[in-house]
């Protein structure tokens, strides 16, 4: 049967004869890829089974078997799966060059975000092919895969589902979009059900399944997050803020405050007296160790992934994290539009940077790298008068590290560790400061002769073999070279031939936060260690 296309479709597809495709790559997305990376060309999204998440940038999207999703070279991109289910899905990426003689305003590729096509079975079987040429070392083959490409952008072209989003979806979509825009009002699940057409039973479930949250946890979000909005004014009363945003009993409200946050309403409004800047992902991280919320501090989708997840909604003004501060000057022109009792940043500063920044309130220069990172956690507590915050919080630390450490000697038993990082097409060992202080603080044990190699040093994969680890704590960083050097690396002999690989224990650990220096990413790092070579083990 022949495809028929609306008007407008049939114009947009006009396009596609000035219009040059160039197939990069495919892979089938791996757990280690699902961290926010930068997209540096055209992607495309093909979901094999199971149903996940992506985040583009600020704004996450559903992804489900039933459509494609186009995203677009600068956008950062991450992943995630629903509880419950495996995600499996591609990533084909692919290069867009139109006629010298097509008009600037017409440059727009016709695919844009989501595209709900009918069946996948050839979609999956054409993205095997690409995946499989993408990986080959013949030239020849690789080459094939951009014949594979056409023929894959031509079948998504010829079954676009014209109809739009099932239902269920454009329903679900409905009642958020209502939660979030009249959250000030009593709203009950039978009242979503009816907007929906469907039996609260089923909703509930469905809303569930569609955004890996229930309604009532997601409104309660809403309203905590407009009420830490509100505590920003001076002289705010909770009783007012709480019946602001939809609760009639203030006590209430600060049980869900309490639920939600970690802290309750009262705790919250005096950790924002002071409205301190940390002009840093380290800083962030030693002021959250002492449970203190910044006025303003760098946050990013990628760069400070865990801290833009966790923390955008209780940080007013969000700075620049974009390759460690290298928009400074955008950074420094935000903060002369603010009012700030103190800035606090590490020496990364530039002489002119920090010119600027003296003349819009008291600066405190924290030393990185000379300083252990307990002396500037104790630094930084004397600036903002919580010394005894400090005191309390290592405390606890070192009690846990005590813990996890007993545990490591119990689990491992003498067993080797190392841990590397891939860069490009090279391996580093041991190549940051916190890297080198959580392997000491945890007396893990190194392979006899890692130590002639030095911190930091890279180091051949022959090299890294001979080393004989007994368990990899692997660093891949997440950016097109070298996760596509990754993706022919983990195929070759030489690196099955690693005994940590052979015998599976292998453990990929993300950049966030490994390659920070704080309090805050130092006690993840020593949870992730437990976890990775604790748990599960008898």
């Amino acid at each position: 049967m022949p495809v028929t296309f609306t008007e407008k479709q049939e114009e947009a597809f006009l396009s596609l004869d000035h219009l040059w495709l160039k197939f990069r790559t495919a892979r089938a997305l791996q757990q280690e890829h699902f961290k926010p990376q930068l997209l540096y060309a055209h992607g495309l999204i093909v979901v094999r089974q199971g149903e996940g998440h992506i985040t583009l940038d600020l704004s996450t999207h559903r992804l489900y078997p039933e459509a494609v999703r186009f995203v677009s070279p600068g956008q950062t991109i991450g992943f995630s799966q629903e509880p419950r289910t495996k995600l499996e899905a591609y990533l084909i990426t692919f290069d867009v060059q139109w006629d010298e003689d097509v008009a600037e305003d017409r440059h727009t590729f016709p695919l844009q975000g989501e595209v709900g096509i009918k069946g996948n079975n050839m979609l999956i079987q054409l993205t095997d092919h690409l995946c499989s040429c993408s990986r080959s070392e013949m030239a020849l083959e690789r080459f094939r895969g951009q014949a594979y490409f056409q023929e894959l952008m031509s079948w998504i072209l010829h079954h676009t589902r014209h109809e739009g989003k099932y239902d269920s979806r454009a329903a679900m979509d409905r009642t958020r979009s209502y939660m979030a825009s009249h959250y000030t009002e009593s709203i009950t699940i039978e009242q979503l059900a009816r907007m929906a057409e469907i039996s609260p039973k089923y909703y509930v479930s469905l809303f569930k399944k569609t955004y890996g949250k229930t309604a009532i946890d997601y409104l309660t979000e809403v309203r905590v997050n407009r009420a830490k909005q509100l505590m920003l004014q001076e002289g705010v009363r909770l009783k007012d803020i709480a019946y602001q945003v939809g609760y009639n009993d203030e006590f209430y409200f600060s049980r869900m405050f309490k639920k939600e946050v970690g802290v309750s309403p009262t705790v919250y409004l005096k950790n924002r007296r002071q409205k301190i800047v940390a002009y840093s992902a380290t800083v962030l991280g030693q002021l959250l160790a002492l449970k203190i919320m910044p006025y303003a501090a760098p946050l990013h989708p990628k760069w400070t992934a865990y801290y833009y997840t966790r923390y955008r909604h209780d940080i007013p003004l969000h700075l620049s994290g974009y390759r460690f501060n290298e928009d400074w000057e955008a950074n420094v022109d935000v903060l002369e539009q603010a009012q700030m009792d103190c800035i606090i940043s590490t020496d990364q500063l530039q002489p002119l940077e920090k010119e600027r920044l003296t003349r819009l309130a008291p600066v405190h220069v924290v030393p990185l790298y000379e300083h252990h990172w307990r002396d500037q956690l104790m630094a930084i507590a004397g600036i903002v008068g919580a010394s005894e915050e400090a005191s309390v919080w290592l405390e606890r630390y070192n009690h846990k590290l005590q813990l996890v450490r007993e545990r490591l000697h119990e689990v491992l038993q003498g067993e080797t560790v190392l841990i590397v990082s891939l860069f490009n097409d090279r391996f580093f060992l041991f190549p940051s400061i916190g890297m080198r202080d959580v392997f000491t603080d945890l007396a893990l044990e190194a392979p006899t002769g890692a130590a002639a190699y030095g911190s930091n040093q890279c180091i051949s994969l022959e090299e890294l073999t001979l080393l004989d680890a007994d368990h990899i704590l692997l660093n891949i960083r997440q950016e097109s070279v070298t996760l596509n050097h990754w993706e022919h690396l983990r195929t070759t002999e030489v690196w099955q031939d690693v005994k940590a690989v052979r015998r599976g224990r292998v453990y990929q650990i993300s950049s966030d936060p490994w390659r920070e220096y704080s309090a805050h990413a130092i006690e993840r790092m020593v949870q992730e260690v437990y976890e990775r070579l604790c748990e599960n083990r008898t």
